[in-house]
């Protein structure tokens, strides 16, 4: 059983709106900065949203500001994306990830987050 599971992803138009959520497993997801990355094909992964552990303060990458919303429910173990008017530039694999960081999330990179999903596909299509 992986720690971290993603699911929400699928086929959607151009304009419409999916919620990706990333349930936790084994241990709580408190304390955690909380990280959604996305990686097309023949593309780098990219960060889209994070949120701190400390003052759930929230970063967003430029392409996806006012747009996707980054949150989690303590309660339900689960952290979760939001993300409206999609585009075609926004089709994807999503991966969650966790890490205990003690600075602002957006400042770490890939290899800085240590726990990962195995990632849910989302197409933009019409």
């Amino acid at each position: 059983q992986f720690p971290l599971v993603e699911s929400g992803g699928g086929l959607v138009q151009p304009g419409g709106s999916l919620k990706l959520s990333c349930t936790v497993s084994g241990f709580s997801l408190l304390g955690y900065s909380i990280g959604w990355w996305r990686q097309a094909p023949g593309k780098e992964r990219e960060r889209v949203a994070c949120m701190n552990s400390s003052d759930r303060n929230t970063n967003y990458a430029d392409s996806v500001r006012g747009r996707f919303t980054i949150s989690s429910d303590n309660a339900k173990n689960t952290a979760y994306l939001q993300m409206r008017t999609l585009q075609h530039e926004d089709t994807a694999t999503y991966f969650c990830a966790l890490e205990r960081h003690s600075l602002s999330c957006y400042l770490y990179s890939e290899h800085e987050w240590g726990i990962w999903g195995q990632g849910t596909q989302v197409t933009v299509s019409s």
